[in-house]
């Protein structure tokens, strides 16, 4: 994300590795179905191979899908970005954010991880939210920030103004 004069950046991270573990669960239980399945059905060698391919194939998507994301809260703008062959962008501007809600499920409570979903003015079916990160209260207390700063350079701005 390219910043703007005076733009600072007040957050910057990645989903939490322990909010892809979710992910890293469930496809443990479909590998163990398949290798099961599999080596009752066909032979041990067939169902070993593939528990292995399928593990092998969740840890790289779970891993590109962590790192492929990246999550911006600057003073001037919230901004999510996925992707790496073909990128997603979502920006919308820190003065347009009016509510910012936390969701956590019992087992994002045991991981200490969440979701932060962001209602943002004049849109209704946007979905804005940062998903498995690390210390979601931390997330909207630097939205907090973001909008007091914004607040007092667009105040500054006013001031200055010649009448």
């Amino acid at each position: 994300m390219d910043l703007h004069p005076g733009e600072e950046i007040v957050f910057e991270g990645h989903p939490s590795w322990r909010g892809v573990l979710s992910f890293y669960l469930k496809g443990l239980a479909i590998a163990l179905a398949i290798g099961a399945i599999l080596l009752f059905a066909v032979s041990t060698g067939i169902g070993i191979l593939a528990f292995a391919i399928v593990m092998a194939l969740v840890i790289v998507v779970g891993l590109v899908m962590r790192t492929a994301t990246r999550y911006v809260i600057s003073t001037e703008r919230l901004n999510i970005r996925r992707g790496i062959l073909s990128k997603h962008v979502q920006q919308t501007n820190i003065n347009r954010v009016q509510n910012v809600n936390t969701q956590q499920t019992f087992l994002d409570r045991l991981l200490r991880v969440g979701a932060v979903d962001f209602d943002t003015a004049g849109t209704d079916d946007s979905d804005f939210t940062f998903r498995g990160v690390a210390n979601p209260a931390g997330i909207v207390a630097a939205v907090d920030r973001a909008q007091r700063i914004e607040r007092t350079v667009a105040a500054e701005r006013t001031d200055q103004q010649p009448l």
